[in-house]
């Protein structure tokens, strides 16, 4: 099980390494920390000076990505890999995708305050164009502890069951409490008496949830619902309570192509709002099966 985290030598690289320590912490899995620097100098320069800068740029890289792996404790594997681009979030999506990744890991842009999140070019790219699993980091995400609940924002459109199914798995995975919510907001076109249709929803969602999957992935020991209702969805966001070490998990947008993500706006009106860092989950996707083996390590076990 690998994480991809996506390094930048500044505090939003730091909240990015945070955050991929707590999920890595209890699954065991391996981080790969990957610092992108540009895909190659000036046409016109001469090859003397091109392949100095290349030099520099690679011996800069190397010393910073020194610093990210010195930020992981002993008890976390880590790598650390220079990939070029002229994108850095499309060099990003490639090396998950060449590493084989479970989760990409990034951070939001340094003027986040109050532990939310303000999203810059890169963030926002892969938000729209990731083939696997993206966690955000709030600004000044510090928590380096394993997570200690699993929400999933659950919507009634296409898709919903397929995102409870992950929810279920990353939660039961990692023994701690799923909690499904359900957000109303009057702004919206929701009316106040919403509020039981919405739980009658999820809890009849929940209950057709199988309690054991197709690779033997048990139900999560404790799922709650909940219904969050306010005047808007960002209101609806702040009446809920919110853990330390809780990961919001939420799926695309109708938009979005297949094994891809596409965020929405719901779920952009969420993350101006939301105090945990947030998972977003492409359309149709699946935990990955981790390959049989002989040895008593829970081959078969879903990931993530």
């Amino acid at each position: 099980m690998r994480y991809v985290v996506g390094y930048s030598a500044n505090a939003r690289g730091h909240d990015a390494v945070n955050l991929a320590i707590s999920l890595a912490r209890g699954r065991g899995a391996i981080l790969d920390l990957v610092l992108v620097i540009p895909g190659g100098a000036h046409p016109g320069a001469p090859h003397a000076t091109k392949a100095g800068f290349e030099n520099l740029l690679n011996e800069q890289a190397r010393h910073w990505l020194d610093e990210a792996l010195a930020l992981v404790p002993a008890d976390v594997p880590a790598e650390a890999h220079i990939r070029s681009g002229d994108s850095d979030a499309q060099t990003l999506i490639r090396a998950a995708e060449e590493l084989g990744a479970d989760i990409l890991v990034i951070g939001a842009t340094s003027n986040g305050l109050f532990k939310r999140f303000t999203i810059g070019s890169v963030a926002s790219t892969l938000l729209h164009a990731s083939t696997v699993p993206v966690a955000l980091a709030p600004h000044g995400y510090h928590r380096k502890e394993a997570l200690t609940r699993i929400s999933c924002g659950l919507g009634t459109r296409a898709g919903a069951g397929k995102l409870l199914d992950f929810a279920i798995g990353m939660a039961a995975n990692r023994k701690v409490p799923l909690r499904v919510v359900s957000l109303l907001a009057l702004d919206d076109g929701d009316s106040p008496d919403a509020a039981g249709a919405a739980r009658e929803y999820a809890e009849k969602t929940v209950a057709a949830a199988a309690p054991v999957n197709q690779s033997g992935v048990q139900l999560a020991a404790t799922t709650e619902v909940v219904v969050a209702q306010g005047r808007s969805i960002e209101e609806a966001v702040d009446r809920l309570d919110w853990e330390d070490g809780e990961v919001m998990v939420i799926g695309s947008s109708r938009l979005a192509r297949d094994r891809s993500i596409f965020l929405g706006s719901t779920a952009n009106r969420i993350l101006r709002a939301l105090p945990v860092p947030m998972l977003v989950v492409p359309s149709g996707y699946e935990l990955k099966q981790q390959p049989h083996s002989t040895s008593n390590d829970h081959s078969g076990e879903a990931q993530q």
